[in-house]
């Protein structure tokens, strides 16, 4: 009889943001399901990496199932993880209320009824955040997990595994975030290794950037862009705390996002260039793509902290093609995301970061 070795991982999980981790009853609260979810994730990641003639997506289902687990539902055999998860405590979020945190409003063109002006955190947060009135929870959140909130995190796995799982660790430091609005940099957290867990040391691997337009021959988020210029990463200014920082990731994507302007003010219902950023979008609904459509936006927010305490937000892009139902346009979505590039590397205080 074999006997599986395991490997166990200690690390300290401290939000640089806050995080909208909802449970049954959207109560903020401290889970170990999305801090697993999100393990998986970028654990496609480092497995695409090690597939240098291209990911046969068949394979990767089967091990990642064999790896975490998988509900069968009634169409084969269930299967149980073999990563397990602690967490010190499933304690609820600390942050009742937003009062005296949003920051000043910054300017949006579009919004004309608010004198051009939004409130930063509810603009980034819209949906657990209304920024209605002044910026407050939405109806349905209770709680928030408050950045600066910490907790003891242990992992254990199959040793065998041990290489491609440390470097999903390695990019959940520098790339991960939890919660919801989580890619608009809420739920931005580090980690600090424990008990002989390994440092989190070096730089970007090359094999895990992949040239944007070949990454966005597939519809899943497999690499972190690259152009000739290197990785498709770029970083703010170091900020005094994060809500300058969510501040300033605001004006960030509000510029990024409205230099694509529609035709006209009233939806038409066709396909427009800022549709292939994320969808919906407000007051302009595609008819083709019908009322539930989500398309979540390839580039994303992380919020890091710097060794000096202070901290920075880092802009980067994880590009796939939209899903089929969206009935792709490549020659519109590389047209898109050029204009995407080109407009971060020309923003003031925004500069790219080698990983």
């Amino acid at each position: 009889m074999t006997t599986t070795r395991h490997t166990t991982l200690a690390y300290r999980l401290s939000f640089n943001t806050p995080a909208f981790l909802g449970n049954a009853e959207q109560q903020g609260q401290w889970r170990t399901p999305p801090i697993k979810a999100l393990i998986r994730q970028w654990w496609r990641v480092a497995y695409a990496a090690d597939q240098p003639r291209g990911v046969n997506v068949t394979d990767m289902r089967r091990a990642e199932g064999q790896l975490f687990g998988v509900a069968a539902d009634g169409k084969g055999e269930s299967t149980r993880s073999l990563v397990r998860i602690r967490l010190s405590a499933w304690a609820a979020g600390t942050l009742k209320s937003w009062d005296n945190l949003e920051q000043p409003p910054v300017h949006h063109c579009e919004v004309e009824r608010t004198g051009y002006k939004v409130g930063p955190h509810a603009y980034l947060g819209f949906g657990p955040l209304d920024g209605r009135g002044g910026t407050r929870f939405g109806e349905k959140v209770n709680a928030a997990i408050a950045a600066a909130e910490k907790a003891d995190l242990s992992i254990a796995f199959p040793s065998e595994e041990k290489d491609r799982l440390y470097r999903a660790f390695w990019l959940l430091q520098h790339y991960g975030t939890l919660g919801g609005r989580s890619r608009n940099g809420w739920g931005s957290f580090g980690l600090t290794p424990c008990d002989g867990a390994p440092a989190f040391e070096g730089g970007l691997d090359k094999a895990l950037t992949l040239p944007w337009r070949d990454a966005l021959q597939t519809d899943w988020p497999h690499a972190i862009g690259a152009d000739a210029k290197g990785p498709l990463i770029w970083q703010t200014e170091v900020l005094a705390d994060w809500k300058a920082v969510m501040r300033r990731l605001a004006e960030i994507k509000i510029g990024l996002r409205t230099q694509f302007k529609f035709p006209q003010d009233r939806p038409d219902g066709r396909i427009h260039d800022r549709h292939w950023l994320s969808y919906p979008v407000t007051n302009h609904a595609v008819r083709d793509w019908g009322n539930n459509a989500r398309l979540p936006n390839s580039l994303r927010f992380k919020v890091r902290a710097t060794p000096d305490g202070k901290l920075m937000g880092v802009v980067f892009h994880v590009p796939c093609l939209p899903p089929a139902q969206f009935q792709p346009q490549p020659v519109a979505i590389t047209r898109v995301w050029e204009q995407v590039h080109s407009h971060l590397d020309d923003v003031a205080r925004l500069k790219r970061l080698p990983a």
